[in-house]
């Protein structure tokens, strides 16, 4: 089952047990997905659907630091659960040493010797970490690693 299927069912179980809040969470994944899908036009395959998740949580990480600053805690519970629901689909996050190994390899698998070749490296890197991983934290990571 690709993992659009997956949200789908579990919309669907969410609709029929009346759960407002989590259904509402459902129709903004869904409504992402088909907006990459129109914009894009093309289906959106589980790799296209991971990236959509990964731009979400992102988005709600960073909503969630601007309504805190603004003492909005009322908005904070809401991107919060947002969060969780969105982080259901996601696969398991790989620790910070992982992430290390899997840009040494990139570096290494690239041929890279400078910050030049970060382009190389990155694309190995998202193809290996997609969704396992923040991707702006292991572009700093190689930045790092290449200087």
């Amino acid at each position: 089952m690709s993992l659009k299927e997956k949200i789908n069912q579990a919309k669907i179980v969410a609709m029929k047990a009346r759960d407002a809040k989590r259904n509402g969470a459902f129709i903004l994944i869904k409504s992402a997905v088909t907006q990459y899908e129109v914009d894009n036009r093309v289906e959106a395959t589980d790799d296209i659907v991971l990236t959509v998740l990964n731009r979400m949580v992102k988005q709600r990480k960073d909503s969630i630091e601007q309504y805190e600053k603004a003492s909005r805690q009322d908005l904070v519970d809401v991107e919060k659960y947002e969060l969780n629901v969105i982080s259901e689909f996601l696969p398991e996050q790989v620790s910070a040493e992982e992430v290390e190994a899997v840009i040494k390899e990139a570096i290494a698998s690239a041929g890279a010797t400078s910050v030049k070749d970060l382009g190389k490296v990155m694309g190995i890197i998202k193809a290996e970490l997609n969704g396992k991983a923040d991707i702006g934290e292991a572009s700093k990571k190689a930045k790092e690693l290449l200087a």
